[in-house]
């Protein structure tokens, strides 16, 4: 669903939204790995991983470092048909975490005309049925490298999360300045996001779940 470019016809107000625990009432990412791949294995990888891990929590090492340690273990040899279903699944079971204040937001920026942009560090697998669903007019999430319907196991690009969620959006509409943003996020990782948009709103929707 994602494009190298949305046009704004006429209507410059943008609304960016961060999707799990904004959107959702919890991360999918972890229940997709599950059902993708089992949770024994998963579990396995994790434990594998468990001194980058370590790193993580002390804080020297980053959350998109072990993002991609964990998808280069899982993903490598894995058929894109196969993720692409699960994925669609996932989606159908994860519209029950959909938050209705949320629901209800995304459908106040539809009502005014504005162009609707899920930004997220979740996979591609299953945003992309659900962005379609929600009426988004554009998708940026974390995506993995498919070649010949087999993963290698590589990000696309980088971890959709913190400072490249702003590339993202600039690399969709360009210099963000000309735009009215609306930004809704619920953690660290949707910090810069906030930052660089007009009308930041963090952790918006919880008090209403």
């Amino acid at each position: 669903m994602s494009s190298p470019s949305l046009i704004v016809d006429g209507n410059r107000v943008v609304a960016a939204f961060d999707f799990d625990g904004t959107i959702t009432t919890r991360d999918t990412f972890l229940p997709f790995m599950y059902k993708a791949f089992g949770r024994a294995r998963v579990w396995a990888a994790l434990v594998q991983l468990a001194v980058p891990g370590m790193m993580v929590w002390i804080g020297l090492a980053t959350r998109d470092q072990f993002k991609s340690l964990l998808i280069g273990k899982l993903f490598p040899g894995a058929v894109l048909e196969h993720l692409t279903e699960t994925g669609r699944l996932h989606a159908e079971q994860i519209r029950s975490l959909f938050r209705p204040a949320a629901l209800a937001r995304i459908s106040w920026h539809k009502l005014h005309g504005h162009k609707l942009i899920m930004v997220s560090a979740s996979l591609n697998f299953y945003l992309e049925p659900t962005a379609k669903r929600l009426g988004f007019d554009a998708l940026l999430c974390t995506e993995v490298v498919a070649v010949n319907g087999v993963c290698t196991g590589e990000m696309r690009g980088q971890n959709c999360r913190a400072v490249e969620k702003v590339r993202r959006l600039e690399g969709l509409l360009g210099p963000l300045g000309q735009f009215e943003v609306y930004a809704y996020g619920d953690s660290d990782g949707d910090a810069e996001m906030l930052a660089a948009s007009d009308h930041p709103a963090f952790m918006p929707f919880h008090k209403s779940n």
